[in-house]
């Protein structure tokens, strides 16, 4: 039985690393989101970096991206700058992406 109880404990492990692996992907990904809203609102170096964590924060607010979308198009738009969600979903999908090779990068 002990052979059982270590396979369901390395499956425990590994499920438990994939969660923060993609945690930690997500968050990057919100961070680069939140950086690439910063430039395209004409934002200080300073307040991009306030802003970058206000969207990483934003995320926690509920389960989806649905918070972040919402948080950058009502920043975005109250800025002055037009984009529809289908252009912030693309940007989400590009910089998930882009978090991932950096992730993956800083591993080796």
């Amino acid at each position: 039985m002990s052979a059982f109880d270590d396979r369901e404990r390395a499956f425990e492990a590994k499920f438990a690393r994939d969660q923060e692996v993609q945690f930690r992907i997500i968050a990057r990904r919100n961070r680069l989101v939140g950086e690439w809203a910063a430039e395209r609102m004409g934002l200080t170096p300073e307040e991009t970096d306030a802003y970058a964590k206000a969207v990483v924060q934003a995320d926690f607010e509920e389960a989806g991206d649905e918070d972040v979308i919402r948080k950058l198009a009502g920043d975005l738009t109250a800025a002055g700058v037009e984009i529809s969600d289908a252009e912030i979903r693309a940007v989400l999908n590009d910089k998930t992406a882009e978090a991932r090779r950096q992730f993956m990068d800083s591993q080796n």
